[in-house]
C-alpha cells in the first residue's frame, strides 16, 4: 500500500504535541477523525496513524503533556485533541483509538464525556475523579490489544515476596517466582498449582495493603496532617511494570492461554473462524529486579497511585488459564473494564493472540455498555500488531497481521454508514 498521506505538525494548547495524518486525496472517509494517544508513551509515529491515513481517515497522533501526571490531567490532554478534530474543517465524526495502556486513557475519557465526572465520584472509588471541566464525547471508540488497565498491570507486577515496604532487599523465599522448585525455568515456567495460589493470594493482599496505606495518607493530607499540603511521594519496591516483571503469565503459558467463549479469529489468509481463541505466544522469562530502585521500584505519589495505578482485589484474586478473577473493577477508573460499562457509542475491541494481554479484550467487550459492539482477534499478531515471528512454526505462518488488522478496522468503521 503506497504512502498516500501527508503529515503535519499540529500546534495544540496545554503542551500537548500532535501530528495530523491526512490522506492526499480527501474523500468520504476523511470526514472521520481519529484521536490516537497513549497514557504514557509517545505515539506520534505509531502504526495506526499511517495505516488508517492510507485507508482514507484523518488521524491525530498526540502525546500527553506529562507522562508522570495523574490520569485526571491526561484526560484534559485528550480533550484538547478531541476539540481540535471536532473543529477541523471537513471532519464530521471523531473516534478514539486506545492501544495497550492507551485504552485506560480513552475509556476513562469517554465514560466521563458521556456520563459526567460524577460517574467516577462514587464511594466505591479509591479516590474521586477531580475534574471540574466537561469533556466533549467522541462518536465511537476502538481498543486494539488493550491491557487490563494501568491499575491491574501494576497489581500484576507487584512482587508478593517483599517483606518490608521500606525497601526491596528482604524477600520471602516461599514466594520467589524464580525458584525452580516452584516451577520456574528460563525456557518456560510451569508453576505448581499450590505456588500459584500462594503467589496470587499474597500479591492481592499486598496490593490492598498499599491501597489502604495510600488512602490513609490521603486522608491525612486532606486534613492538613500530611508531609506536604497537596500530595506525598510514594515509593513501591518491586512493582515496576517492565515487561514480565513479577508476572507469572508471561512465563507460564498455561495462564491466559485461551478465551472463555468462541469469538471471530482473523487468519492471515483472509479467513475468519468462530472458535475459542488460543494464545500463540512464547514464554518471556523475567529476571529479579526487586532489589533495584531504578529497575524494580515505582516512584509515584499518593494521589497518582490511587488515580492511575491501583485497583482493589477480592479474596479470590487469581490469574487463570482463561482470564483474571477477583478484581474489584468498580473500585478504580484506571482500568478499561472499570470504565466501559458507562460507554454506549459504537465500540470495536481487538485482541492480538501473540500478546499476553489479549484476553483483556474479552473482559472489555463483555462489560461494555455499547449495544453496537464488536470483538475479534488477530491470529499471530504481537502486541504492536506486527507478526509474533518468534512464535511462528515456519516463516510467514501468520501472514501480514498489520494488513489483516487494519483492513478489519477500516471495514468496521465504514460498515453500513456506522459513522458517515
Amino acid at each position: 500500500m503506497s504512502d498516500n498521506y501527508r503529515i503535519a505538525f499540529v500546534p495544540l494548547p496545554d503542551r500537548v504535541t500532535g501530528l495530523l495524518y491526512e490522506p492526499e486525496l480527501l474523500g468520504r472517509k476523511s470526514q472521520i477523525g481519529i484521536v490516537l494517544m497513549h497514557s504514557d508513551e509517545s505515539y506520534l509515529g505509531f502504526l495506526p496513524a499511517p495505516e488508517l491515513a492510507r485507508r482514507g481517515y484523518r488521524v491525530l497522533a498526540a502525546t500527553v503533556a506529562d507522562a508522570k501526571s495523574t490520569l485526571d490531567d491526561k484526560l484534559l490532554n485528550v480533550k484538547v485533541a478531541v476539540e481540535f478534530l471536532k473543529g477541523y474543517p471537513g471532519i464530521e465524526k471523531v473516534l478514539l483509538l486506545g492501544h495497550s495502556g492507551g485504552a485506560t486513557l480513552m475509556s476513562a475519557y469517554q465514560c466521563v464525556a458521556e456520563n459526567g465526572v460524577e460517574v467516577f465520584q462514587g464511594p466505591e472509588k479509591l479516590i474521586p475523579c477531580g475534574l471540574i471541566e466537561t469533556l466533549p464525547a467522541a462518536d465511537g471508540v476502538v481498543f486494539l490489544d488493550s491491557n487490563f488497565g494501568n491499575g491491574a498491570m501494576t497489581l500484576f507486577s507487584l512482587d508478593p515476596a517483599v517483606m518490608e515496604e521500606s525497601g526491596g532487599a528482604g524477600r520471602d523465599p516461599g514466594l520467589d517466582l524464580f525458584n525452580m522448585d516452584h516451577g520456574f525455568h528460563p525456557d518456560g515456567a510451569h508453576y505448581s498449582e499450590g505456588f500459584k495460589r500462594r503467589f496470587y493470594k499474597a500479591q492481592g493482599e499486598r496490593g490492598n495493603r498499599l491501597i489502604e496505606h495510600a488512602v490513609n495518607r490521603l486522608r491525612d493530607i486532606e486534613d492538613g496532617r500530611g508531609a506536604y499540603s497537596d500530595d506525598e511521594p510514594m515509593v513501591i519496591p518491586g512493582a515496576n511494570q517492565i515487561a514480565p516483571n513479577n508476572k507469572l503469565f508471561p512465563q507460564d503459558l498455561s495462564l491466559l492461554s485461551h478465551t472463555k467463549k468462541e469469538w471471530p479469529l482473523l487468519h492471515g489468509d483472509g479467513s475468519i473462524t468462530l472458535q475459542v481463541v488460543p494464545s500463540v505466544r512464547v514464554s518471556r522469562p523475567g529476571q529479579q529486579n526487586t532489589g533495584s530502585l531504578r529497575c524494580g521500584g515505582v516512584m509515584t505519589t499518593v494521589k497518582t497511585y490511587l488515580r492511575s495505578q491501583a485497583v482493589r482485589t477480592t479474596e479470590d484474586f487469581r490469574v487463570g488459564e482463561d482470564g483474571v478473577y477477583g478484581i474489584d473493577w468498580d473500585s478504580s477508573y484506571c482500568c478499561p473494564p472499570s470504565n466501559v460499562p458507562g460507554i454506549h457509542v459504537p465500540m470495536l475491541v481487538m485482541g492480538m493472540t501473540g500478546s499476553y494481554e489479549y484476553l483483556a479484550s474479552e473482559v472489555i467487550y463483555e462489560r461494555a455498555g455499547s449495544v453496537d459492539k464488536t470483538l475479534g482477534f488477530v491470529e499471530g499478531a504481537g502486541h504492536n500488531f506486527t507478526p509474533a515471528y518468534e512464535a511462528e512454526a515456519y516463516p510467514g505462518q501468520f501472514g501480514d497481521t498489520v494488513k489483516v488488522l487494519f483492513d478489519f478496522v477500516d471495514s468496521w468503521i465504514d460498515q453500513n454508514g456506522r459513522f458517515i
